[in-house]
């Protein structure tokens, strides 16, 4: 495993992080294509035992289940100092005024629920998972520097939002003083390439670590275009992301890694992790052999001529992920 620097943070994050969301009770908070506990805790430990140290995970993944699962795995492996864990922020929890949203009652109420979820006194990165338009920015970001004040969290970080509102919340943050997020998740693939407009290279001016979702494509990149899968079927927000048009991408990976003897998966991967911006793709796992071709993928070194034909069908896209 590599480990490398999250932005221009002095914290060490394994170079692939492990995504938590296909992980909890089938069926919660609309996701009925999740692991079980017996189901997804054996994942966690392979990844914890391939060196992968960084956890991601969200208070809104099937109903906080996701958090349970993941802090039973961390009080049974032990070496809490060894990972570093990440959760989020924003979506809705409960019914009624405040179940969602990021204003400062719904920021400390979630981040005690979380950490009462993961059975820990803090998380090491916590983000906001979203912008939230009908919140001031200063009242979320002076919220979130309380967390870290209070020892609740080490750092903070962002997800999918377009490039002016993260500038905006950071500049918010710079002028008082406070804690400024420190890394950016966001929609980033083969297939999805609309973030090297702006988001990217204001990432890489700033020193934002980037740790993006959905490294390939809901797995339309691991597999042939028109191959379903139990949650491709079932993924009503995934089914929006893409179009027919990304076609012959799918088709020049499947070339490559032909060529390569590898799969399309490490393939995918690798062209993710050869970007300059990006730090640590969030990869998930619902099979042993999701996290082999994951760490596998780190051995893959593309030539600027493969990257050169896998980046050339590309077509524009909506925006989509926010």
């Amino acid at each position: 495993m590599e480990y490398v620097k999250l932005g221009h943070t002095g914290l060490e994050v394994s170079r692939i992080c492990l995504g938590c969301m296909s992980f909890g009770v089938p069926g919660r908070g609309g996701h009925p294509w999740t692991l079980e506990a017996e189901r997804s805790e054996p994942l966690i430990f392979q990844a914890l035992e391939a060196g992968v140290t960084f956890l991601d995970t969200a208070n809104v993944y099937s109903d906080g289940t996701s958090e349970e699962i993941v802090g039973k795995v961390l009080a049974e492996y032990g070496h809490r100092e060894e990972v570093v864990l990440a959760t989020k922020v924003n979506g809705r929890m409960h019914e009624g005024p405040n179940g969602a949203g990021l204003s400062r009652k719904a920021i400390l109420a979630e981040i005690d629920n979380s950490l009462r979820r993961l059975g820990t006194d803090y998380v090491d990165l916590y983000q906001i998972h979203r912008f939230d338009p009908s919140t001031p920015v200063e009242e979320t970001m002076e919220a979130l520097n309380d967390v870290v004040r209070a020892g609740k969290a080490r750092y903070i970080g962002a997800s999918s939002m377009y490039a002016w509102q993260f500038a905006k919340m950071q500049h918010a943050a710079a002028t008082h003083g406070w804690a400024r997020f420190v890394s950016m998740q966001d929609h980033y693939n083969l297939l999805y390439r609309e973030e090297e407009r702006e988001m990217l290279p204001l990432c890489l001016d700033q020193g934002v670590g980037v740790i993006p979702w959905s490294p390939l494509a809901r797995g339309r990149l691991a597999r042939e275009w028109d191959e379903q899968t139990d949650r491709s079927q079932k993924d009503e927000f995934g089914k929006r992301l893409y179009h027919e048009g990304d076609r012959a991408v799918v088709a020049a990976v499947a070339a490559v890694a032909a060529e390569r003897g590898a799969t399309r998966a490490q393939v995918a991967l690798a062209w993710v992790m050869s970007r300059p911006a990006v730090t640590a793709p969030i990869v998930g796992a619902t099979k042993a052999v999701h996290l082999e071709d994951a760490v596998k993928a780190l051995a893959l070194h593309l030539s600027d001529e493969e990257v050169a034909r896998l980046e050339a069908p590309y077509t524009p896209h909506p925006v989509a992920g926010h």
